[in-house]
């Protein structure tokens, strides 16, 4: 089967993904854009689970979800969804992960350190 996908839907996603990117300060390097789709790395952690990474999932239906990595066997794991339009404001997008409080790989390492010395 031939699918043929609207290249100017495609194009406008790319450009919106790349918006939300840069009002996150990220480079792109670690996302990908789909049809429906999207995923972008994040840097940080969440407290409490402090070994796996993070990521923004958007699709066209719910909008952004934040997930953790697991193992490539797995797909990510939805651990918390932004409940506004499906393409909200770039900068709303920064603001809704700035309030998820992430912590840096150096607090994570920090507390490995702190957990050893105890």
């Amino acid at each position: 089967m031939d699918w043929e996908f609207d290249e100017n839907v495609i194009r406008a996603l790319r450009a919106y993904v790349l918006r939300v990117t840069r009002a996150l300060g990220l480079s792109g390097e670690s996302s990908y854009v789909q049809e429906d789709t999207a995923y972008l790395a994040l840097d940080g952690r969440l407290p409490g689970f402090p070994d796996r990474d993070v990521a923004l999932l958007w699709d066209a239906e719910r909008g952004w979800a934040l997930a953790l990595e697991s193992d490539s066997s797995e797909p990510p794991f939805v651990v918390a969804r932004m409940r506004d339009r499906v393409r909200p404001e770039p900068i709303a997008v920064a603001r809704w992960v700035e309030g998820l409080e992430l912590m840096t790989d150096k607090a994570v390492a920090a507390g490995d350190e702190m957990l050893a010395a105890s």
